[in-house]
């Protein structure tokens, strides 16, 4: 695949992912409480972490999606992305595995709900699909329409991330 082709592909990465991030974070944003029931309904951390976690996430989620929307630290995002998505993956399948009926609380909602378990698959495929987007812009040296590119021009003579 040519540079330029990998740079288009980036950017198409980066927003449907970035674009998944702020969304799923805006819309738990105003909520708070229910960020943390859905988190405590994995039954996955200990009881004391919870809370954090559940106030932490959603603001951690929109700054992941402005990054990479704007594609500002788009690395360091994608990192972050990529960490995010492989735990959403495993608590997912975990709550499947044990039988739970939840809501994955992806965006909003979170806690008890019947017939749950038929929507696992889906979910699962989706994160890793977006994991898939993550872990390619971590590969990825730059994308098209990035402020990483404004901000972080390569001089000429010095090593790429590559070649580092």
């Amino acid at each position: 695949m040519s540079r330029r082709v990998q740079e288009w592909v980036g950017l198409v990465a980066r927003l449907v992912t970035g674009g998944v991030w702020l969304v799923a974070g805006a819309l738990k944003l105003p909520d708070p409480y229910e960020s943390v029931r859905a988190v405590r309904a994995y039954d996955l951390l200990p009881e004391a972490v919870v809370p954090t976690v559940g106030h932490l996430l959603p603001v951690l989620e929109v700054v992941v999606g402005l990054a990479l929307l704007a594609g500002l630290l788009t690395r360091g995002a994608a990192v972050v992305s990529s960490l995010l998505f492989l735990a959403f993956v495993v608590g997912i399948a975990s709550a499947w595995a044990r039988g739970l009926q939840i809501d994955c609380g992806c965006f909003g909602g979170g806690g008890y709900e019947a017939g749950a378990s038929a929507q696992y698959p889906g979910e699962i495929a989706r994160d890793i699909g977006l994991l898939a987007l993550s872990l390619y812009l971590v590969w990825c040296r730059s994308t098209r329409f990035a402020l990483d590119g404004a901000l972080f021009r390569r001089t000429a003579g010095s090593p790429t991330t590559r070649e580092a």
